[in-house]
């Protein structure tokens, strides 16, 4: 896709991996419409002029709320960016199941809501792109991790059916796979992290060479650990 004059709603823009694609995907010449829910992240983005909505997309009025703020607008790129993180480890004592179900909502409820929302505005463009961020955790999961990691995995596989649902729509459906990746998501993480920059960097290519998948940095090595042994890829990321 040529990304000079295109419509982009990308999810949670104001920090991480969306701050940079917001700047990336400006610089294309697309028009960036993008969401946020810290206040002062918030006003840093639209100072610095783009349009973003306040969004909290941990529960269903916050996605609904936001689809009425776009209603009517020409969207030419639905990118699912937003995602938390939340702490569930059991050697840590008894995680908050509350916590639980708000990263479960933003995670993998969101993307499928805003998906079904847009998706007769996705197929009247003359094309059209629907871009769900992951992670390599989608395909082998961390043990410190289990929520954010079971939802990434069932993003991943609504991904891949919703691909094969619309072939021949003229909607194009990408998958973003993420390493470990040097974001406020990540400050309690001393694994070696790749630059936002970089991963957002990849994620256009992918938009602009129409790409199914988007395998960043280290998750290329675990896609092949994977296809040749899924105990050996557990095996390590499982330790983290």
């Amino acid at each position: 896709m040529i990304l000079t004059g295109k419509t982009v709603l990308l999810t949670g823009g104001t920090n991480g991996i969306g701050r940079e694609l917001v700047f990336q995907l400006r610089t294309k010449g697309a028009t960036v419409i993008t969401t946020g829910r810290n206040p002062e992240r918030v006003a840093a983005m639209r100072a610095d002029g783009f349009e973003v909505i306040e969004a909290d997309l941990s529960n269903a009025a916050g996605v609904d709320a936001l689809l009425a703020a776009v209603a009517g607008r020409p969207i030419d790129v639905l990118l699912n960016n937003a995602g938390q993180l939340v702490d569930h480890d059991f050697r840590k004592g008894l995680p908050d199941a509350d916590a639980a179900d708000g990263a479960i909502y933003a995670n993998l409820n969101a993307p499928i809501r805003l998906t079904t929302g847009l998706i007769e505005v996705l197929r009247a463009r003359p094309e059209s792109v629907i871009v769900n961020v992951t992670s390599g955790l989608a395909i082998s999961p961390a043990a410190r991790q289990p929520v954010y990691c079971a939802t990434k995995s069932g993003l991943r596989f609504y991904t891949l059916a919703l691909r094969e649902q619309l072939k021949g729509t003229g909607i194009k459906v990408i998958e973003a796979l993420p390493p470990v990746v040097d974001t406020q998501m990540n400050d309690d993480n001393s694994m070696k992290k790749m630059p936002a920059a970089e991963c957002a960097r990849q994620i256009v290519d992918a938009i602009e060479k129409d790409r199914d998948e988007a395998n960043i940095g280290m998750t290329k090595a675990l896609r092949i650990a994977e296809s040749i042994s899924p105990a050996l890829a557990r095996s390590v990321t499982l330790r983290f």
